[in-house]
């Protein structure tokens, strides 16, 4: 740690001088933050992307499966409710079939503990921890942070998601269990929030400091699809990132069509005035 610590003053210092004579040097503070900076991710073929994109909701139906069955017991969707899972293809029924399999806090009893009752299709989608504390102590430090709109607040958005879910290296051979992912001591000073660093974490080039405190989430039959789709660790990424992305913008396909409904009825009247234009002036030469 000390040497370390000695490598980072050395950088500092000469990332100054640098700074001083006007002279880039590759290891200084900029050439260190550079190298801490997630790689740029791959960019990916959405059906969602571009002006007339559209969602498939079969990828998003797949998606809800991956989040309930792998993503939910760490992340939370507290800006969604279960009645909001229609604008996905599902029922009443099928809606209200789902949200009991779900439980969510109800009061507490005569002891003072939690009850939690069966989920209604006007409930929000449950949080997996009572409070902050108890998600850092089941999550080595770091606080899992919530996917309502993941895609569209984290920087590369559904390409950099599926990048980081798909994007693990070999994790490293000692875990630092002591370490906090939300502020790690690391070279005398500690680390942004949800950073690992020293020996804990794994290995992701898509993450800050390309180490992240959350273990690779998915793998081969993780899932069972209902319609039959083979639910590779790749297959699952690219569905649950589909369905981050609707989440986070659920409204995007019926805006689409309204723009392109807009944009036919003005061309529609532009032609109109056109020749309502000629007509009126025909009589007059020129």
């Amino acid at each position: 740690m000390q040497v370390l610590s000695s490598s980072i003053a050395q950088a500092r210092k000469w990332g100054g001088v640098a700074l001083l004579l006007g002279v880039g040097l590759g290891h200084g503070p900029a050439g260190w933050a550079q190298s801490l900076a997630p790689a740029q991710a791959p960019v990916q073929n959405w059906s969602f992307k571009g002006p007339l994109g559209h969602f498939d909701l079969a990828a998003v139906q797949r998606g809800y499966a991956v989040f309930a069955g792998v993503c939910a017991s760490c992340h939370g969707l507290t800006q969604v409710h279960f009645s909001d899972l229609a604008g996905m293809g599902l029922t009443s029924e099928q809606i209200a079939a789902l949200a009991e399999a779900w439980q969510v806090p109800y009061g507490l009893d005569a002891e003072g503990r939690l009850k939690h009752r069966k989920a209604q299709p006007d409930d929000a989608l449950p949080e997996p921890y009572p409070n902050a504390q108890a998600a850092r102590s089941a999550n080595r430090g770091a606080v899992p942070p919530d996917l309502s709109r993941i895609t569209q607040v984290y920087p590369g958005g559904p390409d950099r998601v599926f990048a980081l879910l798909t994007g693990y290296g070999a994790p490293p051979s000692h875990q630092n269990e002591k370490g906090s992912a939300a502020g790690e001591s690391w070279g005398g000073g500690t680390h942004p929030a949800g950073v690992a660093g020293g020996e804990g974490g794994f290995t992701n080039p898509y993450a800050i400091g390309h180490r992240t405190a959350m273990p690779p989430p998915l793998r081969d039959g993780a899932v069972v699809y209902a319609d039959g789709t083979q639910a590779t660790a790749e297959q699952e990424a690219r569905d649950v990132t589909t369905f981050l992305a609707w989440v986070s913008n659920p409204h995007a396909d019926s805006k689409r069509r309204l723009g392109v409904g807009v944009a036919l009825y003005l061309c529609f009247l532009a032609t109109l005035l056109v020749i309502l234009k000629r007509r009126i002036w025909s009589h007059v030469r020129k």
